[in-house]
């Protein structure tokens, strides 16, 4: 049966093909890729090609985009979603902002006792439940390693947690998926991690403690390392790389495994 919506995709295939040089080029700078197969890299270059027809990239000042740029972002968006099918995931937002480097906006905060805190905070960026990705480009282009950073993959993951409503860590799960087992295993480690930190703030955790702000941080930053140092997300948290790897459908520690020692550059 004819599909509009099928014939639309391969029409914008066809019109906006990557150059094989330039996508080579933009998987060396990109270590995070590696491991991928013939498919697996086919359905990502594809993905790239509709990411960046179906989002706006705003450019602010001391940003420049040439092609290489545009799919060194759209790469790193498209890699959580690389074995989640044609539904579409990123549906939240229309516009990615670009910021040349760390920005500052303005932050609010109710605490418990009611009072209202307001500030200007510095951020590398930011997800809105109804409006744009913000991100500096200084960030997106220190991102790609196997280092455990990932401005990306951490703002998209924000959005994927805004599916069910306001980012809370949970995210929309598979039918395979039991809430149960994502709680237990998101929430054991957030309290682990917090009870290092209470015990020594300046103690130095296996990730980033930027993960015991909330649970939605914590998702977002656990997400950053399951694609960008899966060994490490699972010798700290075995449990909650289990539930990543089902709600992602991939298994990154299985690709870093298997690369040659010298291809694993931080």
């Amino acid at each position: 049966m004819w599909s509009y919506k099928a014939w639309r995709r391969q029409r914008t295939l066809h019109r906006h093909r990557i150059d094989e040089s330039l996508w080579q080029t933009v998987r060396g700078d990109l270590p995070i890729l590696d491991g991928l197969d013939a498919q697996q890299d086919q359905h990502l270059r594809e993905a790239c090609v509709l990411f960046l027809q179906a989002k706006a990239l705003t450019c602010l000042p001391g940003v420049e985009l040439d092609d290489r740029a545009r799919l060194h972002l759209a790469a790193q968006a498209q890699l959580p979603l690389l074995q989640l099918g044609d539904l579409d995931w990123y549906q939240g937002f229309h516009e990615i902002v670009l910021y040349a480097d760390d920005f500052v906006s303005p932050q609010r905060y109710r605490d418990p006792s009611g009072v209202e805190h307001q500030w200007d905070g510095e951020h590398s960026g930011e997800a809105w439940q109804q409006g744009p990705v913000i991100l500096a480009w200084s960030g997106v282009m220190a991102s790609g390693s196997w280092d455990g950073y990932n401005l990306v993959i951490h703002e998209l993951a924000h959005k994927l947690d805004m599916l069910n409503g306001d980012a809370n860590g949970l995210p929309p799960l598979h039918g395979d998926m039991r809430v149960s087992d994502w709680a237990s295993a998101m929430q054991h480690a957030y309290d682990d991690l917090n009870r290092q930190l209470d015990a020594d703030p300046d103690a130095e955790t296996t990730i980033d403690p930027y993960a015991a702000e909330n649970p939605a941080e914590f998702f977002a930053v656990t997400s950053e390392y399951f694609f960008t140092a899966p060994d490490l997300l699972h010798q700290a948290y075995p449990l909650v790389y289990e539930q990543l790897r089902l709600f992602y459908r991939q298994d990154p520690l299985q690709r870093l495994s298997a690369l040659p020692p010298t291809c694993v550059t931080p």
